[in-house]
């Protein structure tokens, strides 16, 4: 007779008696009405479990809805799966690559199909599966058995990171008799992810889950074209380099060849900044781009983007001011407050946008202008040194999150102006299904960033992020196709030089709080990556912008 355990509730605020060995899907199917909604995964003691997960002792659970972002992860996932099934149904031999985030979707390439792929006939196949309601059954294996497996599907990226791993036990998922492995959970079956688009998309295709504010329709495409185009480049130049995913970069690291690597992709950031400072030049001595707005997402790089853009232009004969729009915040006071009262720095309104465009003005008309200086200490703004006056052979460069939103600089003409978006677009997948986040990578930029320079340890700056990423949705990411050039600040390095900080520092996340799941995950997902010592990077790298040791002063 299975013994009976409690477990608490967290949904209910109530203990929930159940048998030892039951699963969370067993819990969860006789919770439904009380629930009022049918959970994909759950977090157990906080940290993130498939429904397959079995309970042999006292545990707090929270099932999680379908708002909660590591339930919107499994979803995703799940689907990725799906579209596999229905790849292997249709196209038998072909190779699926899902590469990476664009567009509200995930870009995916289809090769070595006999025959024309088509987007409609996937979907339509991956609604039958759904329509199945099929299983996704967890497996833990030994290793060689799984190595097997996967060698038998031809998944070898997959085979290579297992096998670096040297773990004696994997898990994996099979979905009818077809194996795969997500690093976040599945759902407990195809049944529960009945919303999505398979679409053709420029030279692939492009996978849309659930609309975030409204998750009964597929997200609806964004235009990102310029976004797309700066992902493509990064991509043709992890090709020509032969690294192409995690077990690629584990390789070159294992066998003495990283140093080389950073150098090349520390000289592709210089050409690409180079090519920027080329077009600016031109078209200032066209009569325009006296103005140079530098924007983009949180921990994207643009302090160290302008100030190697800054060198750029002045091997180009310009030279340039730089104005920082944190200088232009309100005092603290006057900052306007979000919706559950705290102060909102990501709003564009926390800027003093009048004192702004004046001072923006009197630069551009010849005038002497004393510059503020911003004190996050104190929350004020005060003045220091001696006026600024922008002359002949001089262009103006401005660095915030709002720089590409036309409010900003609604007073001077386009022709102007110059606009440069900065974001790290991850182009390393881990294997051919499951791809690097770009939000991660720049999440852990900021973890290392705030507990190194602003006294913020890891737990608080994973409490901040939510609201971060809501601001960037509001206002950073709705303008960034106003850009006349994107530069993607990652580094194809990076993440292996960053593991052994993020680790030490995330390892501080205490377990009895819920972004121990966000934590946990981090770390796990860090795990896969061979570490690179940080004296391994150039002391211009704009990766020293979050470790220290640049030779920039910020």
């Amino acid at each position: 007779m299975p013994e009976k355990l409690k477990i608490y509730c967290l949904n209910l605020g109530e203990y929930i008696e159940t048998e030892g060995g039951s699963s969370l899907h067993d819990v969860a199917r006789g919770l439904t009405d009380r629930l009022g909604f049918e959970p994909l995964c759950a977090r157990v003691n906080n940290k993130t479990e498939g429904l397959h997960y079995r309970l042999y002792a006292p545990k707090d659970v929270e099932f999680l809805s379908v708002t909660d972002e590591n339930s919107a992860r499994c979803y995703v996932r799940s689907l990725c799966m799906i579209l596999y099934k229905a790849v292997t149904r249709l196209y038998p031999g072909a190779q699926l690559k899902i590469e990476h985030s664009i567009s509200k979707g995930y870009f995916c390439r289809i090769t070595g199909a006999d025959v024309p792929v088509s987007a409609s006939d996937l979907e339509a196949e991956m609604h039958r599966i759904v329509d199945e309601n099929l299983p996704f059954v967890f497996h833990e294996e030994r290793t060689e058995k799984t190595i097997e497996i996967f060698e038998s599907q031809g998944l070898d990226a997959r085979v290579k990171l297992i096998r670096s791993a040297h773990q004696p036990y994997t898990t994996y998922y099979t979905l009818d008799g077809l194996a795969d492995k997500y690093y976040s959970c599945l759902a407990p079956s195809t049944g529960m992810i009945n919303v999505f688009a398979f679409t053709p998309y420029e030279h692939g295709f492009l996978l849309r889950g659930r609309d975030e504010k409204c998750p009964d329709i597929p997200a609806v495409p964004v235009k990102q074209d310029k976004m797309f185009h700066a992902f493509l480049d990064y991509v043709d130049f992890n090709h020509v380099l032969g690294i192409t995913n995690v077990a690629d970069l584990n390789v070159e690291i294992d066998e003495g060849r990283a140093k080389d690597l950073i150098n090349v992709a520390e000289a592709l950031h210089d050409r690409h900044l180079g090519r920027i400072s080329d077009e600016i030049t031109r078209r200032y001595h066209n009569g325009g781009a006296r103005v140079i707005l530098i924007a983009g997402p949180s921990s994207s790089g643009k302090t160290t983007t302008c100030k190697r853009l800054a060198i750029q232009l002045m091997t180009n004969l310009l030279k340039p001011m730089t104005i920082s729009l944190d200088d232009y915040f309100v005092n603290r006071e006057d900052t306007p407050r979000d919706a559950e009262g705290d102060y909102d720095y990501e709003s564009i309104y926390a800027l003093d946008l009048d004192q702004f465009n004046k001072d923006l003005n009197d630069l551009i008309a010849g005038k002497e202008v004393m510059l503020p200086t911003y004190s996050f200490e104190t929350g004020k703004r005060y003045y220091k040194g001696t006026p600024s006056r922008l002359r002949p052979g001089e262009v103006l460069i401005i660095e915030g999150i709002h720089g590409l939103n036309p409010e900003l600089t609604k007073n001077i003409p386009r022709e102007q102006k110059f606009n440069i978006y900065v974001s790290a677009l991850t182009t390393l997948s881990i294997d051919d299904h499951n791809w690097v986040p770009t939000t991660d990578n720049r999440l852990l930029r900021r973890i290392i960033r705030d507990h190194k320079y602003r006294g913020t340890n890891a737990l608080d700056t994973l409490k901040r992020w939510p609201k971060v990423r809501a601001g960037e949705e509001r206002w950073i990411f709705p303008f960034q196709e106003n850009a006349d050039a994107t530069f993607n600040s990652s580094l194809l390095f990076e993440l292996a030089v960053m593991r052994n900080n993020a680790e030490e520092i995330l390892s501080h996340v205490q377990s009895d709080v819920p972004q121990y799941a966000t934590a946990y995950r981090l770390r796990k997902f860090l795990s896969y990556f061979r570490p690179l010592p940080v004296d391994s990077v150039p002391p211009t790298s704009l990766l020293r912008e979050f470790l220290g040791g640049s030779s920039f002063r910020y």
